[in-house]
């Protein structure tokens, strides 16, 4: 029982398979390529090697952009939240670049690093940045100040403070914003290969459109983005698994 349990998300996944395929099919015009025609799509681009070819060339945006801004964003944000003063002082800055969308930046990406692999790690690097000093910050004010308290009365030490006291406390929200901050980073790499590259999955999205309006390759790169954000998703929840990180879950 628990098995057909755990089969029921792939029983659902083939439905709605069976029903593209109807529907898409069905009509005269084919303007939507059938799940069969989206797998030949993906079998041609397994075949002359392009899929891995953008498949790589995204991650490697996405890891470049999003790993810059884990590791300046979070201790950025750990620190503004930690001192007051420096919040209040930065804090009508960060909400005023806050609504920018990074798909904006792109005209000034180009313009400052080219059509090229920076541009694209820019805006990820952007897209990123906000939300998780936004968490980070969040994550400090939310502890209860008799955590501090307690700890500064044992006596603890700046150090020893933040590791025994501030780490424990915002990890999990941290782990949870970085999570979400993945998938929006994952969503602009595609937006900003549809423009200030010639390599990814948006480019390819963007070339099978313009290259004879080759649908079944559109759709067959919107599956494997959406693919891949699955397994991102997945990787990043099985954080909140560690035994030192799940203490509030």
């Amino acid at each position: 029982m628990k098995f057909l349990v755990r089969l029921r998300p792939f029983f659902f996944i083939l439905l709605l398979l069976v029903l593209w395929q109807f529907a898409a099919s069905g009509g005269h015009d084919h303007l939507f390529p059938t799940p069969v025609q989206v797998g030949a799509g993906l079998v041609e681009l397994f075949s002359q090697g392009l899929l891995a070819k953008y498949i790589i060339a995204s991650l490697f945006r996405v890891t470049w952009g999003f790993g810059l801004a884990v590791l300046t964003a979070i201790p950025a944000g750990l620190t503004i939240g930690w001192n007051r003063r420096l919040e209040m002082a930065l804090n009508p800055l960060l909400q005023l670049l806050r609504p920018i969308s990074p798909l904006a930046w792109i005209p000034i990406s180009i313009l400052w690093f080219g059509v090229g692999d920076m541009a694209a790690i820019f805006l990820i690097f952007l897209a990123s940045f906000l939300p998780l000093t936004l968490t980070a910050i969040s994550a400090v004010e939310s502890i209860p100040p008799v955590f501090v308290n307690a700890g500064r009365n044992f006596g603890l030490g700046s150090w020893e403070l933040v590791w025994r006291v501030l780490y424990p406390s915002v990890m999990p929200r941290l782990i949870i914003g970085i999570r979400i901050t993945l998938g929006i980073a994952w969503l602009v790499v595609v937006a900003a290969e549809m423009i200030a590259v010639n390599s990814g999955l948006g480019f390819l999205i963007v070339d099978a459109r313009n290259a004879g309006n080759r649908y079944d390759l559109v759709v067959a790169g919107m599956v494997t983005i959406g693919c891949i954000g699955l397994l991102l998703d997945t990787g990043m929840r099985s954080l909140e698994k560690i035994r030192s990180l799940r203490w509030t879950y």
